[in-house]
């Protein structure tokens, strides 16, 4: 991983939402058929690195469209699945929101990034429900987590409360089973392999200790752990 070690994050508290979008847009290969989850998982679209260009997928319809419209010149015809404005890059594709699930559940996705309530350390994702609580909201997740060839989860390292995200065993209703490699956290980028957490790279004001100490599982170090430097965004 590269970055412009001019202009790095100095707050070594925790990375902000886009600075976790762009650790994970560089992870992710050119010309690789990509959703992104509603939310900030949406921002991935904004850091792909120079010379790479992946072709984003909405579950609404929509292959390889491209930026947000200027403020004032939206077209409100053209939505991605979280009801924001997109627009459209040359060979752009429409298509029935049936093909479209037909796309994902046919394995034809490369990558899925997703937030999430909670992921365990096989690789359990919750991100739709809270116990009993709210309302539910699970749109196409279930259906990526098991349609996309590698799905991907960014997400604060722990909750408003305090409250470890990346635990043994999730306490919320399930989304997929099995079905996260890899955590972009606001504090590291953590792997899972063989039903354990493997820690990659964290911030470099962070001892390992620390982190532990917020993850509701243990963290595994198989080799050295990275740095994780990003742009101050």
């Amino acid at each position: 991983m590269s970055t412009d070690t001019s202009s790095v994050a100095t707050d070594d508290a925790r990375l902000s939402s886009a600075q976790m979008a762009w650790r994970a847009a560089q992870d992710i290969r050119d010309g690789a058929y990509v959703n992104l989850g509603i939310g900030f998982p949406e921002m991935v679209a904004r850091y792909q690195p120079p010379g790479r260009q992946a072709i984003f997928h909405t579950e609404n319809g929509i292959l390889d469209f491209g930026e947000a419209p200027k403020p004032g010149e939206e077209d409100w015809d053209l939505i991605n699945a979280g009801k924001k404005a997109v627009t459209l890059k040359p060979g752009a594709a429409f298509f029935h929101h049936a093909d479209s699930f037909a796309m994902v559940r046919g394995g034809h996705l490369d990558v899925a990034i997703l937030g999430a309530l909670q992921v365990a350390e096989n690789g359990d994702l919750a991100n739709w429900r809270v116990g009993s609580r709210g309302v539910p909201a699970v749109g196409g997740a279930m259906d990526l987590v098991h349609g996309a060839r590698q799905v991907f989860v960014i997400t604060e390292h722990v909750t408003k409360n305090g409250e470890p995200k990346l635990v043994e065993k999730c306490t919320f209703p399930l989304t997929g089973v099995g079905c996260i490699t890899r955590i972009y956290t606001s504090h590291a980028v953590v792997d899972i392999v063989e039903g354990r957490f493997v820690l990659r790279e964290k911030l470099p004001g962070l001892t390992i200790e620390e982190l532990q100490a917020m993850t509701g599982a243990r963290l595994h170090v198989e080799q050295s752990v990275i740095d994780l430097v990003v742009p101050a965004l």
